[in-house]
């Protein structure tokens, strides 16, 4: 690719700007990576069907090579391109879902290559609702296989300026698309069994998968990390969205994510979400920064608007409303990376309420912290 190709280019909201979307294709259609907005995050895109390609997100990322990624299509027939088998409640499942933040894992035909699927005999699918990635995907004619367009490791991409951080010299191009409006990556199901079973958790929650299917399980290795697991699916092995200071979750005694399950008044009142912070990890971490910052640490708190006044830190970052779940979740990668443009060494948060969203939003917060988790 030359300069012109490598610069980046901005789709603004209901332009059709067709030059930059005729590079971004040529630059799939040659066995480049392009950088595309999708409703949950921003993802890196190649070709899911060349083996160069996937070694090249790989490269890019820095991510091992047996984490899976997602091939992202846009039309239904795209599955029978990839899946060998296509089970009833797999077609049930994406006719509900689909287009949207929801990937299913199937059993994969051989023209997958193994080092998109990590080496797997699955393959992760979705269809993405954004409308940039649907239009990408069906111009380029390219199945797209798009893990999330970051360093590995690091929180995952809201804005084209998150991906510019970490990628803007080791890919072709960057689409931006303005924020994404979901924050947090899809929810993975994997139906190649009996009973399906939630791989990752994410804005489509089990309540609502099983009002479509009946029973769903959740995998126990997302209630209880495994650090020899092989990965089914992004996300389930390695420490994820991380910032790079040391993050500790500060929650009242006692708070557990259980067995997944939730009782059914709670798992779809979103506009619940959230509720009052005791006054025990509100003391614990004002105690806690007041004695990093004596010790000339850079630190940082993570909290709701509405508990901003609460804190004593210098630095107050905040993640969308409590009485919001969907607004925590679209601000929380976002909220990690701000530690880092401030340079915090140390982080403290609060713990989220764990009904279904708020679920999803602490398995990346988990993940953010390595587990440090102090009880008060």
């Amino acid at each position: 690719m030359n300069n012109e190709d490598k610069k980046i280019k901005t789709i603004v909201r209901n332009v059709s700007d067709s030059d930059a979307f005729d590079i971004a294709c040529r630059i799939l259609k040659e066995g480049g990576l392009v950088a595309f907005p999708t409703e949950t995050v921003y993802g890196l895109g190649g070709d899911g069907l060349r083996a160069e390609s996937s070694e090249k997100i790989y490269a890019a990322k820095g991510r091992p090579s047996d984490n899976p990624l997602i091939i992202h299509i846009a039309d239904m027939a795209d599955v029978e391109r990839l899946a060998r088998e296509i089970p009833d409640k797999a077609r049930t499942l994406m006719e509900a879902f689909w287009p949207g933040p929801l990937t299913v894992i199937l059993k994969k035909k051989p023209e997958v290559p193994d080092t998109t699927t990590g080496g797997l005999d699955t393959v992760a699918i979705r269809m993405p609702s954004h409308p940039d990635a649907a239009r990408l995907i069906r111009e380029s004619g390219v199945l797209i296989a798009a893990p999330s367009a970051n360093t590995s490791g690091r929180p995952s991409p809201t804005l084209a300026e998150h991906v510019i951080d970490d990628m803007n010299d080791k890919i072709d191009m960057i689409l931006d698309g303005g924020p994404v409006g979901i924050g947090i990556e899809s929810t993975i199901v994997d139906m190649t069994g009996d009973t399906p079973v939630i791989l990752r958790p994410g804005y489509i929650t089990k309540h609502m998968l099983e009002g479509v299917l009946g029973e769903v399980k959740i995998d126990k290795a997302i209630i209880e990390p495994d650090p020899n697991l092989r990965p089914k699916a992004p996300g389930m092995k390695y420490t994820h969205y991380a910032p790079s200071g040391k993050l500790t979750i500060i929650e009242t005694s006692g708070r557990s994510y259980g067995d997944g399950n939730f009782d059914s008044d709670d798992t779809e009142s979103r506009d619940d979400f959230g509720g009052p912070v005791s006054q025990a990890v509100i003391d614990r971490i004002n105690l806690e920064t007041e004695k990093a910052e004596s010790e000339g640490l850079v630190t940082a708190v993570l909290t709701t608007s509405d508990m901003a006044d609460r804190y004593k830190c210098k630095n107050i970052i905040t993640l969308g409303e409590s009485g919001s779940g969907t607004t925590v979740a679209a601000r929380l990668y976002a909220a990690l990376r701000e530690c880092d443009r401030i340079g915090a060494e140390v982080i403290f948060s609060e713990s989220f309420d764990r009904d279904e969203l708020g679920f999803s939003i602490m398995n990346r917060l988990l993940k953010a912290a390595g587990h440090r988790v102090i009880e008060v």
